[in-house]
């Protein structure tokens, strides 16, 4: 049976890696581990296709440990203690360099069973993981690693693997093989800087070309579609979804229409409708707020559409909302009242309601009591002074006035009405 491309394409040196020039370039810290034949533990944390698993047979080529691979999501306990027990013996009279793929997957017993070996030395971990292994490893077991982080790899830097790809195809295929020009760079942009997928791509493009006059021609109209909707990296439940909306809003925040599109587009394309509204709805109110308070009211009109007539043409009046919200004038003053309010809260600063402010039906005498309300409408202008927090909190101020028009206006409006009044 052949070798999938992929694997028969991995590469044996840290030359022929493509990507992770922050880990790998002449002099970073990875690579002079790596060239000194480190045996220290490590967690590979990034995106799938970016050598996490490359690298970590390139390690254990430069060690004199016996190698082992474990996949967490297949792997047992009974696993772990089979590979412990070869420890010192003739299968492995060097130590053990274990390599655990998607260590996330393992449970807290699973991994502690690995602690005592890795701080006798007998065990040297590398564990790779596409989720943050800060969220998802044993904080004693990232105690004693190092954590380095894999990134996606970049297009131009993708497509010498590509090329390399095409080459080998092009030498074992019983007819001349060649291909469109632009052809590899775009296999390398639509992976999403995920190599195993770029190859995989080459070699279904490869296997599904139609010879034509004897000769077989790859075009990127089929390039296309062999690696449609590939530079999507989206998991609802990962770090991905909430980088993409973490984006969308830190855009929004910061005024970038452009940007904000393009994050929203990202949502939109992995089909996930309702995660972009409701993000969208919070945005209104957290960072655009009072300085257009009509913002959330046109916001939760174009999401009532977009949720009403579906994808695809959703994306309509929620690109109307990210534009309309990246544009508009912003203001977090409502914002930092709440937290700041609820902060005292959660501190025990609270106090008694004023016996004014009291529900004059919740006396358990029998009688109402004089509350000493007074009635803001019975005065010039709607306001009377009187106090409003408790006791405790007299004289604390949550809201701040912004900058903005609005505020200003409204500022201005009862600083006269309060001023006049008193």
């Amino acid at each position: 049976m052949q070798r999938p491309l992929a694997d028969e394409i991995r590469p044996k040196t840290l030359d022929e890696v493509v990507g992770q020039r922050h880990l790998l370039a002449p002099g970073a810290l990875l690579r002079r581990l790596i060239e000194q034949g480190t045996d220290a533990n490590m967690v590979f944390y990034g995106p799938s296709g970016t050598g996490k698993t490359t690298i970590a047979n390139i390690i254990a080529e430069k060690t004199n440990k016996t190698l082992y691979r474990l996949n967490a999501t297949t792997a047992s306990l009974q696993d772990i203690k089979d590979i412990i027990a070869d420890v010192g013996t003739l299968l492995a009279p060097g130590g053990v360099l274990l390599y655990l793929d998607e260590i996330q997957y393992f449970n807290k017993k699973q991994q502690q069973s690995l602690l005592e070996f890795m701080e006798n030395g007998k065990l040297t971990l590398i564990a790779s993981t596409t989720e943050n292994p800060y969220f998802y490893v044993y904080s004693a077991l990232l105690s004693r690693s190092t954590v380095f982080e894999f990134k996606a790899v970049p297009p131009q830097e993708a497509e010498p693997a590509v090329l390399r790809a095409l080459k080998i195809e092009q030498e074992r295929s019983e007819l001349p093989l060649s291909w469109e020009e632009g052809l590899p760079l775009q296999i390398a942009t639509a992976c999403g800087g995920d190599v195993r997928k770029a190859i995989n791509a080459v070699e279904l493009l490869c296997q599904a070309a139609a010879p034509k006059k004897g000769e077989l021609y790859l075009t990127r109209d089929d390039a296309s579609q062999a690696a449609q909707r590939s530079a999507m990296r989206y998991d609802r439940d990962g770090d991905a979804h909430y980088d993409i909306l973490s984006a969308l809003q830190k855009s929004i925040r910061g005024s970038d229409p452009d940007a904000a599109v393009h994050y929203l587009g990202r949502l939109l394309e992995a089909g996930d409708l309702l995660s972009p509204c409701r993000r969208l709805l919070v945005i209104a109110a957290e960072d655009v707020g009072l300085a257009y308070p009509m913002a959330i009211v046109v916001t939760k009109a174009c999401v009532d559409a977009a949720l009403q007539v579906g994808l695809p043409e959703a994306r309509l009046p929620l690109a109307e909302a990210a534009v309309l919200l990246a544009t508009a004038p912003k203001s977090n003053t409502a914002h930092n009242a709440i937290i700041a309010a609820m902060a005292d809260l959660k501190k025990g600063k609270t106090g008694d309601i004023p016996r004014h402010l009291q529900n004059v039906h919740a006396d358990t005498s029998g009688q109402e009591r004089e509350q000493g309300y007074l009635y803001p409408h019975d005065f010039p202008h709607r306001w009377v002074e009187q106090q409003y927090l408790p006791d405790a909190l007299k004289g604390v101020r949550y809201y701040e006035w912004g900058d903005n028009k609005t505020e200003q206006a409204a500022k201005a409006y009862w600083e006269k009405i309060k001023g006049e009044a008193l």
